[in-house]
């Protein structure tokens, strides 16, 4: 099967870098948009861009919710907010 040889090369291991940026207690996504038209989606994020807003859109997830006859499809644009840092250890006194 062709290209079979260079995916065994491949190292299967070791986490892609993100992987750390995005795990489960680095953060949270906030969703940014939310909608059922992927036309209204398309402007939206057409607009962030023109806007030149300062999103890192490396941290940015398109996500689309496959819905059936009672939930319809969904499109949602979400971004990954960082944990500010650690806690306080213990209460303020």
């Amino acid at each position: 099967m062709p290209g079979q040889r260079k995916r065994r090369r491949q190292p299967t291991g070791e986490p892609r870098p993100s992987a750390e940026r995005f795990a489960p207690g680095a953060g949270h996504w906030s969703v940014l948009f939310e909608t059922r038209d992927a036309s209204e989606r398309h402007a939206y994020v057409r607009r962030l861009r023109a806007e030149g807003s300062r999103i890192d859109w490396s941290a940015v997830r398109m996500d689309r919710l496959c819905g059936r006859l009672k939930q319809p499809t969904t499109y949602r644009l979400s971004l990954f907010v960082p944990n500010s840092g650690p806690g306080p250890e213990g209460g303020a006194r």
